[in-house]
């Protein structure tokens, strides 16, 4: 029975230079609502927080973290622990080959930037998760390829379930969400979608606790 729970929440910040940086609009609301839901149903939570305005909830200690490295320590840190990871960390695919030590100064030329992929965290969890353990990852694509795009992400890291959204979800106070599952269950929150991010967690929250 689920007990312990390790949430991740908000984007990552790739540094080009010394202030500048690569990024994307999560706004880590869904994460926050999760470790709320997660608190109020009795469960011992960690959050794992990127580099967004909101505050975490009251009662949650909330470890931060800017770029995907720093969340990958923290991961290696914390996923021993947890019975659950809730993957709802916006995590950059692609991050800046080498950023700049200084500010780089504006130009009459175009900057050009080499990117390289960035380590795939989720499917390294699930690698080396212990018998019993469950993770659950996020897929947010386009409406016309997010059903196959988030079945095959859900084979292709060995999750035990992704939560698949529309792209509009991300900064948007309502979420329209299906969740696919390793053992070929298909599940849609009742009743009526879109559900505010707040009722979806506690929705969400409830399935984890009443599955596993």
């Amino acid at each position: 029975m689920t007990r312990r729970i390790l949430i991740t929440a908000g984007p990552t910040h790739e540094a080009i230079d010394a202030v500048r940086y690569l990024a994307n609009r999560s706004s880590g609301q869904l994460g926050l609502h999760l470790a709320e839901a997660a608190r109020d149903a009795g469960l011992e939570v960690t959050l794992l927080l990127g580099p967004v305005a909101l505050s975490p909830p009251a009662g949650i200690p909330a470890v931060r973290f800017e770029s995907v490295a720093d969340l990958a320590r923290l991961l290696d840190e914390h996923f021993a622990g947890c019975d659950v990871l809730v993957m709802a960390a916006a995590v950059a695919d692609y991050r800046p080959r080498q950023a700049a030590a200084k500010k780089l100064p504006r130009g009459a030329e175009k900057l050009c930037l080499e990117l390289e992929p960035t380590p795939d965290l989720v499917a390294a969890c699930a690698a080396r998760k212990r018998p019993g353990q469950r993770v659950i990852g996020f897929a947010l694509e386009d409406a016309a390829v997010l059903d196959a795009r988030a079945q095959d992400k859900l084979r292709r890291k060995g999750l035990d379930a992704v939560v698949a959204n529309p792209l509009g979800t991300m900064g948007a106070r309502d979420i329209r969400a299906t969740i696919y599952t390793a053992d070929g269950r298909v599940i849609k929150p009742p009743p009526a979608q879109p559900m505010p991010k707040a009722d979806f967690a506690r929705w969400l929250i409830e399935w984890i606790g009443a599955t596993w």
